[in-house]
């Protein structure tokens, strides 16, 4: 019988000094070529959505993403300037994707689509950063919208009437007052905190929307801005990075309202990016993925288990056509549409609200049913006064022809007092509501 050696303990301090002084394996991989937008690499092992460097010098490096693979080489999309990227760069896979912090320090700054300081303030310092790519709240988790939410605008407060963690569509061409708009309600909401991503503005809008736009509400809000020069994966995380940025305020528990301007903007970058690592083109040129992906953003907002995001995002639609691809896509999964009118702006009638066009899906769920009502006859008075509109105009309209026409007519210009604003002005929600009533019923 074989005598029983028995066995050596491991020394633990040798074995961890052995681990500590091995070389870690790094994932790199070379830039082989680029197509358009694409960048091509041998290399290196990594996920799609990774962060990864291109290094183009000695110290300087350019941030990319794993965007997909193709032929046993990995697409990247860079987040900056493709200046200086060559044949036989290396690349360097981070093992991560991007995050974006979180916490007061971003109250009051703008930042870029991965949540880099944009002004002249210093470096923002967390302690927990959130993926851009977060996850839906779970269906049967979500509270249900019982709150009406108070934008400070009367139009909307009184007949198209949103409810805290609602979607809600701004729908309207180009000039017609869309930031206009959403400037209104960052400064009079009932919200703790406004989270406004810029996706494909024009440089100078951001600056002059800031300044007289936003103005005081700034110091509640944070700004996520990529102008229409910057690449177009860039403008797609800014779109990304400013729900992860609200969803952070969330779970502390606050009422949060999120601002993008604009969706179709956010999808002609998806697009650009789609189009560049050989995705097919659909509808208008849109790829499948932009479709995907609308979903996949939106519905991360809402109620949660402690706090809310009440979402408003803009569809810029193209030639004031609404049924075009992205605004019928973005109606179909929000849970309402204001439609702005370039007729109204014309007449110099602000906020331009189409209010017959327009349509709040949660208003009957937050609002008394004396609100309702009056909203309803509000709507009817506009649609019969639109009937006989040109017949007033012409002076040939006569008074008893129908009967909802003449009350219409005789409350004109109450109508017009209640849905017209001064963008400086806000109107409390109390306020609004017995307004319209006095109207309706009056």
């Amino acid at each position: 019988m074989s005598a029983i050696i028995p066995r050596r303990k491991p020394n633990l301090i040798r074995e961890f000094r052995r681990l500590k002084s091995t070389p870690l394996r790094e994932s790199s991989g070379v830039v082989v070529q680029v197509v358009g937008l694409v960048v091509e690499a041998n290399g290196p092992s990594c996920r799609v959505g990774d962060l990864c460097w291109i290094e183009t010098g000695v110290s300087e490096r350019i941030p990319a993403e794993a965007v997909g693979f193709r032929d046993h080489r990995t697409l990247l999309m860079p987040l900056g300037k493709m200046e200086g990227v060559r044949a036989g760069c290396i690349v360097r896979s981070t093992g991560r994707q991007i995050s974006v912090p979180s916490g007061e320090g971003l109250l009051g700054r703008v930042v870029n689509g991965i949540a880099e300081p944009m002004d002249s303030g210093p470096a923002i310092c967390a302690e927990t950063f959130y993926p851009l790519e977060g996850d839906a709240p779970n269906a049967m988790e979500r509270t249900m919208i019982h709150r009406p939410f108070g934008t400070g605008v009367k139009a909307i407060d009184g007949v198209l009437t949103m409810g805290v963690g609602q979607r809600m569509g701004i729908f309207a061409g180009s000039g017609v007052g869309k930031s206009t708009l959403l400037g209104m309600i960052a400064r009079h909401s009932t919200a703790d905190v406004n989270v406004i991503c810029l996706v494909g503005e024009r440089g100078r809008e951001v600056r002059e929307f800031m300044e007289h736009d936003l103005s005081d509400a700034l110091e509640k809000s944070v700004v996520v801005c990529a102008t229409s020069d910057e690449p177009a994966l860039m403008r797609v995380k800014a779109a990304f990075a400013a729900t992860a940025i609200a969803e952070s305020f969330r779970d502390q528990g606050l009422d949060v309202m999120l601002m993008m301007d604009s969706v179709t903007r956010f999808a002609m970058a998806q697009r650009e990016v789609g189009l560049a690592i050989g995705e097919p083109p659909s509808a208008k040129g849109y790829t499948p993925s932009v479709f995907a992906m609308l979903p996949r953003l939106m519905e991360r907002t809402g109620c949660g288990k402690k706090g809310s995001i009440t979402a408003i995002y803009t569809v810029l639609v193209d030639g004031d056509d609404n049924n075009e691809p992205i605004a019928d896509a973005a109606r179909s999964i929000l849970d309402g549409h204001i439609v702005l009118s370039r007729k109204l702006t014309s007449r110099g009638h602000y906020p331009p609200i189409d209010v017959i066009q327009s349509l709040s899906r949660v208003m009957p769920m937050v609002v008394q049913s004396e609100q309702v009502v009056a909203a309803n006859r509000m709507r009817e008075l506009l649609a019969a006064y639109a009937e006989v509109e040109d017949l007033v105009a012409l002076g040939a309209y006569k008074e008893g022809s129908k009967p909802v026409s003449d009350e219409a007519i005789s409350k004109w210009t109450a109508i017009n007092d209640f849905l017209r604003q001064d963008k400086s002005a806000g109107v409390d929600f109390i306020s609004s509501v017995q307004n319209l009533k006095e109207i309706a019923h009056g």
